[in-house]
């Protein structure tokens, strides 16, 4: 009762507002001001807030809300599990069953073929100090990758 009295309130002084904006010639915002001010007595009409104000005061529908929250909650954490162990029960029964198949079998030489350069590196000359001891660290990593 309270609320369609509101919304009724509202929607008279938005009229009122309405009508000052289009006697001050500015027709377009008196007609989107007026279109505004209607909607709350279109939702009291259609019965909207009768429903909200019955579901807002009811401690039947928080409880409902209160249980759609707890189901999505737990929905939410199963599936989080789920993809952090990999996917259904069945999708990873079979990707155990198919575990040894992918694995490569033992090889007598590596995969890469020997290496292209002799075993024994040459000694490198003394590098004067300064800037170039700096680098010194970085190409050895980069000789160690051979490049």
């Amino acid at each position: 009762m309270i609320a369609e009295t509101v919304c009724s309130a509202v929607s008279a002084a938005g009229l009122g507002l309405a009508v000052v904006t289009a006697y001050r010639k500015r027709f377009l915002a008196a007609t989107r001001i007026a279109a505004y001010s209607l909607v709350p007595v279109g939702l009291v009409m259609t019965g909207v807030v009768g429903w909200l104000a019955d579901t807002a005061f009811s401690p039947t529908a928080w409880a409902g809300f209160g249980v759609l929250g707890a189901a999505w909650a737990l929905f939410a954490t199963t599936r989080a599990v789920e993809r952090r162990r990999g996917g259904t029960r069945a999708q990873r029964k079979a990707a155990r069953g198919s575990q040894p198949d992918a694995v490569a079998p033992a090889t007598s030489a590596p995969s890469l073929g020997p290496a292209s350069r002799p075993a024994a590196r040459p000694a490198s000359a003394p590098r004067a100090a300064g800037s170039s001891d700096d680098f010194s660290d970085i190409e050895a990593i980069l000789k160690k990758h051979g490049i």
